[in-house]
């Protein structure tokens, strides 16, 4: 069985995860990997796509709090705004 020399997942980029992920679904879809090859690969897989996963959540998580101060800035800053009142007298 050869063994594959990977870098951590920890140290890859989303991008490089996300690629070697694709090749990992490939080599195992081709159908042309010996048993233990197979299964090494898979279990690489399953590792990405715990950390890709992850890292989506991280992510989200990080969008929906920057949306909350988004929208409470909004709301909050209405009573900044010159008032209009005295055009129309």
């Amino acid at each position: 069985m050869a063994t594959l020399e990977h870098k951590k997942v920890e140290e890859l980029t989303f991008r490089e995860a996300s690629t070697e992920l694709e090749q990992v679904v490939r080599a195992l879809e081709s159908g042309d990997l010996e048993l233990e090859d197979s299964l090494e690969r898979y279990a690489r897989g399953v590792e990405l796509l715990k950390s890709l996963r992850g890292r989506l959540s991280d992510a989200e998580q990080k969008v929906r709090v920057l949306l909350d101060a988004s929208q409470e800035v909004t709301a909050s800053d209405t009573t900044a705004a010159p008032s209009t009142a005295f055009l129309n007298e």
